[in-house]
């Protein structure tokens, strides 16, 4: 029996596209727009971002360096934090019936500068008093940890957990401590999921 619901954040709850802010950084820094994140990618520092082994400045600086980027903290966190579309995946109608008989619990691989924006401008994560950020654990998924964290702010046993998440590979990681998960393919799909479970609204 489902006893929590355990979401994931980004393209779960709120969309984001990566292009948008790499759009921008091409008109800033000459670099095309297709070769940014293979650049960023061969370093380690998105990972250490989001494990909490550099803050934001940190990053914004070394960021920078890598792509030759002259833009002031300010300028960067506005197009960072540009990827994400306005309108939620989920509403807010819904998670907030659901928070009511379930507790809920956000797992997420993110990092301080989107988290803060995040919080302050999509007031659904307000449903959320139970929060997992990888940035504060200091691991990302589908490292067990994280997930194990989860589970102890639900209070109950992994099988008794619902989590969605849309990577398969974070999904996967979740059933392997226990808890019963699905990839999430739009909020439809998951509600359709959590009613085959017995879980009512």
């Amino acid at each position: 029996m489902i006893k929590a619901v355990i979401f994931d954040l980004g393209n779960t709850i709120v969309p984001f596209d990566f292009k948008r802010g790499y759009a921008v950084m091409e008109r800033r820094c000459g670099i095309p727009a297709a070769e940014i994140p293979k650049r960023i990618g061969a370093t380690d520092l998105v990972v250490r971002f989001e494990s909490g082994q550099v803050d934001s400045r940190a990053f914004v600086a070394e960021l920078c360096g890598i792509l030759d980027l002259d833009m002031s903290f300010e300028e960067f966190r506005d197009v960072w934090f540009s990827i994400f579309l306005p309108r939620t995946l989920i509403s807010r109608e819904w998670l907030e019936a659901l928070g009511a008989r379930y507790p809920l619990v956000l797992l997420s691989n993110t990092n301080p500068l989107h988290f803060e924006m995040l919080e302050a401008n999509y007031p659904i994560l307000g449903l959320f008093e139970r929060r997992v950020l990888s940035n504060e654990v200091g691991a990302m998924k589908p490292a067990p940890v994280i997930y194990e964290r989860a589970v102890a702010l639900a209070g109950c046993q992994p099988s008794e957990c619902f989590f969605t998440d849309d990577v398969e590979a974070y999904v996967e990681g979740a059933r392997r401590c226990g808890i019963d998960a699905v990839q999430f393919h739009g909020e439809a799909q998951v509600q359709g999921e959590l009613r085959a479970r017995g879980v009512v609204w």
